[in-house]
């Protein structure tokens, strides 16, 4: 297992992304669907873990509206991911996605080296920590790492995890647990 930060939800993870990336992909799984688990759900847990993962400043509020929002932007990513991979019906609702986008501002920046990036007009706010999710998403996607941050195939599990494998066609977080249980109830359902 590799070392990771303090903030991600399971000190047990497999498949860790590279860093920027790793803080969606911890994000994402604050929702643990296998054990009904949502960092996000308690606003006290939630507090905790956004400030430690650096999208909330500790003097920032929280409200529930905040904390909705924030679910709803997990799940919207998510969708994307999903999407992404072939297996969405209609697409992600990008509602929240949208909403968040309008309400924040991105900055350009020049780095010392000349190169131009983009950041996000840092207030401390939720919305602000998680806009600067989506810039991180907005380079994944640019870079080509967007496409190996999956989520489980499974749909009782939903994992995020990053795909390191050479034709990218990793399905599951966990091929002995998940990608068995999947393949073993489509045989099931094949011999019925």
């Amino acid at each position: 297992m590799a070392d990771l930060p303090s903030w991600y939800p399971d000190d047990d993870e497999a498949k860790p992304a590279p860093m920027p990336l790793l803080r969606i992909q911890a994000f994402l799984n604050t929702w643990d669907v296998g054990e009904g688990a949502d960092l996000l759900a308690d606003p006290d847990a939630a507090r905790r873990w956004l400030v430690d993962a650096g999208l909330l400043d500790p003097k920032a509020p929280l409200g529930a509206s905040d904390l909705e929002l924030a679910r709803d932007v997990r799940e919207a990513i998510r969708g994307l991911l999903v999407t992404g991979r072939g297996d969405g019906g209609g697409g992600p609702d990008l509602a929240s996605l949208r909403r968040l986008t309008a309400a924040n501002l991105a900055r350009m920046t020049i780095g010392a080296d000349g190169m131009l990036g983009l950041e996000s007009a840092e207030d401390g706010s939720l919305g602000c920590g998680l806009f600067d999710l989506l810039m991180i998403a907005r380079e994944a996607q640019q870079n080509g790492t967007w496409s190996r941050l999956k989520v489980c195939a499974n749909s009782e599990c939903q994992w995020a995890f990053y795909d390191r494998s050479r034709n990218q066609q990793g399905n599951w977080c966990d091929m002995a647990v998940c990608g068995n249980r999947l393949k073993n109830r489509q045989l099931r359902a094949r011999r019925r």
